[in-house]
């Protein structure tokens, strides 16, 4: 099955502060590039749940087979998308650091 990926405000929010969190602390050119690196790892990560949204990890207590969590390696850590599938659509509610605490 192939679905239609959205992004909700907040999940974009989401992007431009993570964005915004690693150009913040880019010292060199190679920092920067590692930064929008990242940032396309993400955005490519979720253009791909047209695909791959029914084979990733069910979020929370797993009770809502629904509700699901993508995880996006990226160097020592990544990033987590928390997303609803709803139909043919995904709906991406929010993103967030794997070392940040939880969803807003």
């Amino acid at each position: 099955m192939r679905f239609v990926v959205v992004t909700t405000e907040e999940a974009e929010h989401d992007l431009d502060r993570l964005s915004d969190a690693l150009l913040e602390r880019a010292a060199t050119q190679e920092d920067f590039d590692r930064a929008v690196l990242a940032m396309r790892t993400v955005r490519s990560a979720v253009e791909a749940l047209t695909e791959t949204a029914m084979r990733c990890r069910k979020a929370g207590d797993g009770k809502d087979p629904f509700l699901r969590e993508l995880v996006v390696p990226f160097g020592r850590s990544g990033y987590l998308a928390l997303f609803e599938i709803i139909g043919t659509v995904v709906v991406v509610a929010a993103l967030r650091h794997q070392r940040e605490g939880d969803y807003h």
